[in-house]
C-alpha cells in the first residue's frame, strides 16, 4: 500500500486534526494563543540539510527577558508532535517550562526522503537538534536543559544523553527499545527469524539503490475486527490510539524495510553506563513493555539519583492520554525536573 493510499484509508478518523488550528489531536489541546496563558509556537529549522518541523510551548505570562528551564520531548515510534508528545509539552509548559516537540527527520511534517525512514542515528541526532534550537530560544536558561522521551523516543533519548551533556536531567515514559524489538521481536517472539529479516532488509536497500519501489514494514491500516483480535495491549491499544481516537494524517505505523538494517543492530542500552545525569524512568505497572524499562534501568549504573516510578494500573498506551495516568506522570516529572534542573 502506498503512503497516499494509507492516508486515504485512515482519513475518516482525522476529524480532531482537521478541527484544531494547530492540528493537535490530544484532549485539552490549545486552540488559540491567549494572552497570559500557555502558548504554542510552530517553528522550523534545518538539521543536517533536512527541514525540521517543531512546536515550542511557552509558559503562561512568558517573558523573554526572564530565564526558564527547557525540556526536549521525543515522540513515540509512529507518533508525531501533535499527539502525546505535544500533550506532555503543553502540560510541562503549564508548570513553567519552555518545551520543544519536533517531528523526527523523515517523519511527520519534517523533511527527508524516503518518507518514514526510521534509523536510530537519525532519531538520536533529532534530539540533539532540538537542543541546538531551544538553547538559542529567547528566555531559555542553557544551564537547565532536560530531556523527556516517550516510547521509542525514550530509547533514543537514553542514547542521545550518553554523549550530549547539555542535557542535565533525563526522563523516559513507557520506554521502548526499538532495536531490541526490531531484532528479537516484541517480548522476544521472533528470535528465530533474525537472519531472514536482515536479508529482507538488505534486499530492500538494494532495491532502493537500483531505483525500485521503496518497501515498507509495519501496519498501513487496520479494521476494527483486526484490532479486537490483537492479543497484546501495546499493539491493540496502539492501533486504537494511532488509527482511531488520536489519528493524524502525518502519523503511521509504517517504516522503510531497509531501516531494519540499522534498527536490528542497535540497542538503547548499549553504552548506557555513559549516562551520568539524573535519570527518571516512568512506566505503567501493567505495561507489557515494562521489561524494557526494567532492563535499561538496571544497566544505567552511573546515572545520578536514578528512580523507577510505576503508575499503578496503567498500560503502555494509557500513559499517552488517560487523564489520571497523565496527571501522575506530569506530577512526577515536575518533581524530578525541579530537583535536578
Amino acid at each position: 500500500m502506498s503512503i497516499i493510499s494509507v492516508y486515504t484509508a485512515n482519513a475518516q478518523y482525522h476529524q480532531k486534526a482537521e478541527e484544531n488550528p494547530f492540528s493537535l489531536v490530544y484532549d485539552g489541546a490549545i486552540i488559540e494563543n491567549v494572552k497570559g496563558k500557555v502558548k504554542i509556537h510552530p517553528v522550523s529549522y534545518e538539521l543536517n540539510g533536512i527541514d525540521i518541523s517543531a512546536n515550542v510551548y511557552t509558559p503562561a505570562n512568558y517573558d523573554s527577558s526572564k530565564k526558564y528551564p527547557a525540556i526536549t520531548i521525543a515522540h513515540p515510534n509512529g507518533g508525531i508532535k501533535e499527539q502525546t508528545a505535544g500533550l506532555y509539552g503543553q502540560r510541562l509548559a503549564e508548570q513553567g517550562y519552555i518545551t520543544i516537540v519536533a517531528d523526527a527527520s523523515y517523519q511527520g511534517a519534517s523533511g527527508g526522503e524516503p518518507r518514514h525512514t526510521d534509523r536510530p542515528q537519525f532519531r538520536t541526532e533529532d534530539i540533539s537538534g532540538m537542543a541546538d534550537f531551544i538553547l538559542q530560544y529567547p528566555g531559555v536558561d542553557s544551564s537547565r536543559l532536560g530531556a523527556l522521551g516517550i516510547c521509542g523516543g525514550g530509547g533514543y533519548t537514553l542514547k542521545a544523553v550518553q554523549s550530549d551533556k547539555r542535557f542535565k536531567a533525563v526522563a523516559t515514559l513507557s520506554m521502548f527499545n526499538s532495536g531490541l524489538v526490531r531484532r528479537n521481536g516484541f517480548q522476544n517472539s521472533q528470535i528465530g527469524t533474525i537472519q531472514e529479516r536482515l536479508k529482507n532488509a538488505s534486499d530492500a536497500r538494494q532495491q532502493e539503490a537500483e531505483g525500485g519501489e521503496i518497501l515498507y514494514s509495519g501496519v498501513a491500516s487496520i479494521t476494527d475486527e483486526e484490532i479486537a483480535k490483537t492479543t497484546t495491549d501495546l499493539y491493540r491499544e496502539g492501533y486504537e490510539y494511532y488509527y482511531r481516537t488520536h489519528a493524524h494524517p502525518n502519523s503511521t505505523f509504517l517504516y522503510t524495510t531497509s531501516s531494519l538494517m540499522d534498527l536490528m543492530t542497535w540497542d538503547a542500552t548499549d553504552q548506557i553506563e555513559l549516562i551520568n545525569q539524573p535519570l527518571l524512568m516512568i512506566a505503567g505497572s501493567k505495561a507489557d513493555t515494562k521489561y524494557m524499562t526494567d532492563e535499561a534501568f538496571i544497566k544505567a549504573t552511573n546515572a545520578k539519583n536514578k528512580e523507577l516510578f510505576l503508575i499503578d494500573g496503567a498500560t503502555h498506551i494509557q500513559t499517552y492520554w488517560k487523564p489520571e495516568y497523565v496527571n501522575q506522570a506530569v506530577n512526577k516529572l515536575v518533581s524530578f525536573y525541579q530537583t535536578n534542573l
